[in-house]
């Protein structure tokens, strides 16, 4: 009898674990909804978890089980338990995660999930669009999308070891570590559910990488051992986003990090311990409402200086002219430049450093400067046509500068000293007519690896053996992709219409070079500001090519790289003269004679993405199809919806965008939000989304395609609800490229343009 009741009691219970259980954690002042989404089968129990507040949803938890009344949940990877009395439709427990112990009362709810799943076309459907790129190509999708087998090569400082990244049979790309001297492989680092978005040395015994969830971008830094033991999550702290700031050579037991833990709106500076994890917080940021925006630190992890946001538009600099004794060093509008590239160690004074500015000029330059005395020593270096702010100097050599590097129509590099004239004169002979950069070396600088790349080799790692003048080639990325079988990405210059000179590149299928007019893919970066275009493999524009699709990228007005009056000259201007430069872009290539008029599609990411919706209203003439990938479609919402970590910013995205508290850029925003131009969409739209992005909310594209349908357009929309801010997971990618393949052949191919309704 007594077992009876027990299997019966059992059963009852099992009904009121399952299910969704909501409730709100107080962190530090701030609600954070969590959610435990419990599923029990055949008596065994699992669960996910999602955080709202964060984009995250269905985090796979390591643990759950239930005894008696008591549900226990475990995520190990975070460090975080939670055990809960159940009572009905009601749990009361405990929230554990590092040394926090938080009460978290549940209640039982309906699971939902990001946005609208009823607007999301089905698998079926986007599968049967995918098909349409049906033909005879030398290369599919995944040749170009599917992750190197290896990848991310890095020498231990000492240069016994060598680590990397390698693919699975399942995709996943765990980091391995082989000691040169044997050959001997050891898994370091194991990418599970989630990937590994970046690692490093810290010294020779251990190595640290970043992971978030879902792509919600609240980053963990965890440490382990060159043979996968000692793993530690440095920063166990739910909804909070960490980031690498320093590695410190000098000090092999720690690193700084930055995190928002105290305040999800500034981030503040750690030294953390790599091998205990034990944090030291190294300054307070806690004005919010004037925060500070970067920390510098010296080669000891001292905090040397800092620059603070004022009334969101300002910004002052701090320096240290004494240890641990801030005063105000100087005043400057956020647009100014005046930063730290690093301190100068070659010189006895301390206060020494290599700065990048553009308070007298136009152009960012490298001057050599004196903080404490807040004098220019002299200017180092400069180009009138470039922004440069990139330095190399060698810490075995006494911090001897080696080189600059800049980004003009291509990557250049300047040698400076002795020793680094002669290595680059030997790379150069060595690849000739390709771009190098130094991945990595050791501490002695016997050992370099090289990273050796161009518009039609994606990259090649090679080790340069110093001693023996000796070049080995370790690693092609893309083997099975041929550098004669790739398209010629040209640089291009010309006119806008109100006289600005232009930059981009136009990649150029075959055809065209022999005479033929191909349809044309427009291409504008995110962004916008202060991000551009740059010449090199683009497997996207190289898919592209593939297909007998050139790829336009204009560096428009507000992209950086030109100096700071191109850059201002795009502010108040997204949707406007910034798209006014794209579309004189495209005049310029078919005035070439490279592209067909009539065959424009015009696709992109985050801003680009808006790009596409605003270029698809304003000139609705001018393109045949569009697909919007995580694009903005209302500029009112997308500013309500930011990560709380950019709201310190806001005054500095009206200032580049628009503030709708002034009437006149209200009527603007109005103008250039798509939305609110839902008529002027003549042609076919592919929408594509992460759920969880956070910065440019799902909300965006429902948005648009929500008032598509409503008007019987028929609107192939994507959305991968374990991805955020565009696609990481190679799987996501390779579909999201092989329905827009299929997209492009409906509406680019040989069929004719038909308009998008339904039948």
């Amino acid at each position: 009898m007594s077992l009876a009741f027990f299997l019966l009691g059992a059963t009852v219970f099992a009904q009121d674990a399952a299910g969704s259980w909501k409730g709100n954690l107080a962190v530090q002042g701030t609600e954070m909804p969590l959610i435990f989404n419990v599923i029990e089968t055949d008596g065994n129990y699992s669960s996910t978890m999602d955080s709202p507040s964060q984009g995250a949803t269905d985090i796979p938890m390591d643990e759950t089980s239930v005894s008696e009344n008591e549900l226990t949940i475990i995520y190990k990877q975070a460090g975080i338990k939670y055990v809960g009395k159940i009572d009905g439709e009601k749990m009361e427990g405990t929230f554990y995660q590092g040394e926090m112990e938080l009460p978290l009362l549940l209640e039982k709810t309906i699971k939902t999930i990001p946005g609208n799943p009823s607007l999301v076309s089905s698998d079926e459907e986007l599968n049967k669009m995918a098909a349409m790129d049906s033909g005879n190509y030398r290369y599919s999708v995944e040749d170009y999308f599917a992750k190197p087998k290896a990848s991310t090569f890095r020498f231990s400082p000492d240069g016994k070891y060598m680590s990397y990244r390698e693919k699975d049979d399942n995709g996943k790309r765990h980091i391995y570590v082989k000691e040169i001297a044997t050959g001997n492989i050891t898994r370091a680092i194991e990418e599970k559910e989630e990937l590994v978005r970046g690692y490093g040395w810290v010294n020779n015994e251990r190595m640290v990488y970043l992971m978030d969830n879902g792509g919600d971008e609240n980053y963990h830094v965890f440490a382990v051992n060159l043979d996968g033991s000692g793993l530690k999550d440095l920063t166990p702290f739910e909804g909070v986003q960490a980031q690498f700031s320093d590695l410190l050579k000098d000090d092999k037991d720690h690193i700084i990090v930055q995190m928002n833990k105290n305040n999800p709106q500034v981030f503040e500076p750690y030294k953390v311990n790599v091998v205990n994890g034990e944090l030291k917080q190294l300054y307070s940021n806690e004005d919010a409402s004037n925060p500070i925006s970067d920390y510098n630190f010296d080669k000891e992890g001292n905090l040397k200086a800092f620059t603070r946001i004022r009334d969101g538009v300002e910004q002052d600099i701090y320096y240290a002219t004494e240890e641990g004794k801030f005063e105000l060093f100087k005043s400057l509008n956020w647009k100014d430049a005046f930063g730290i590239l690093q301190f100068n160690y070659a010189t006895p004074n301390p206060h020494d450093a290599y700065m990048v500015t553009n308070l007298e000029s136009d152009k960012s330059e490298i001057v050599l400067y004196d903080l404490k005395e807040d004098k220019q020593i002299k200017k180092i270096f400069s180009n009138d046509k470039y922004d440069v702010s990139d330095i190399s100097t060698s810490r075995k050599r006494n911090w001897e500068l080696d080189y600059f590097q800049y980004e003009g129509e291509k990557q250049v590099i300047v040698p400076v000293s002795d020793y680094f004239k002669k290595l680059h004169t030997r790379i150069e002979k060595q690849f000739e007519g390709k771009q190098y950069n130094i991945a990595d070396f050791t501490d002695d600088e016997s050992s370099y690896l090289i990273y050796v790349s161009s518009d039609k080799v994606y990259g090649v790692y090679y080790s340069y053996d110093v001693n023996k003048d000796e070049f080995k080639e370790l690693y092609n990325l893309m083997p099975q992709l041929k550098e004669q079988d790739m398209a010629e990405m040209r640089p291009i210059t010309f006119k806008s219409r109100d006289g600005i000179t232009l930059h981009g590149y136009i990649t150029i299928p075959k055809a065209a070079l022999s005479g033929q007019k191909v349809p044309v893919i427009v291409n504008p970066h995110g962004g916008p500001q202060g991000i551009r275009d740059s010449w090199g493999f683009n497997p996207e524009a190289q898919l592209f090519a593939s297909r007998g699709y050139a790829t336009l990228q204009v560096n428009f007005r507000i992209s950086g790289g030109y100096g700071k009056e191109f850059l201002e000259s795009g502010f108040k201007q997204i949707g406007r003269k910034a798209m006014d430069d794209v579309e004189d872009g495209l005049q310029y290539v078919i005035d070439q004679g490279w592209v067909d008029k009539n065959k424009a599609a015009i696709y992109g990411g985050s801003h680009g993405g808006y790009a596409v919706l605003r270029g698809l209203t304003k000139t609705p003439d001018l393109y045949a199809c569009g697909v919007d990938y995580v694009g903005v479609s209302n500029i009112f919402t997308f500013m309500k919806t930011i990560p709380p970590y950019w709201k310190p910013y806001l005054k500095i995205i009206k200032e580049i965008w628009y503030d709708e508290d002034i009437a006149e850029e209200k009527a603007i925003m109005e103008e250039v939000s798509p939305v609110y131009q839902i008529d002027r969409i003549e042609k076919p739209l592919f929408v594509v989304q992460g759920a969880n992005d956070p910065r440019v909310n799902i909300d965006e594209s429902d948005q648009i395609v929500s008032a598509l349908r409503s008007k019987g357009y028929d609107v192939p929309y994507m959305v991968k609800y374990d991805e955020g801010h565009g696609f990481a997971k190679e799987e996501n990618s390779i579909a999201l490229y092989k329905a827009m393949m299929g997209f492009y052949a409906i509406h680019l191919g040989q069929q004719e343009i038909e308009p998008p309704l339904k039948d």
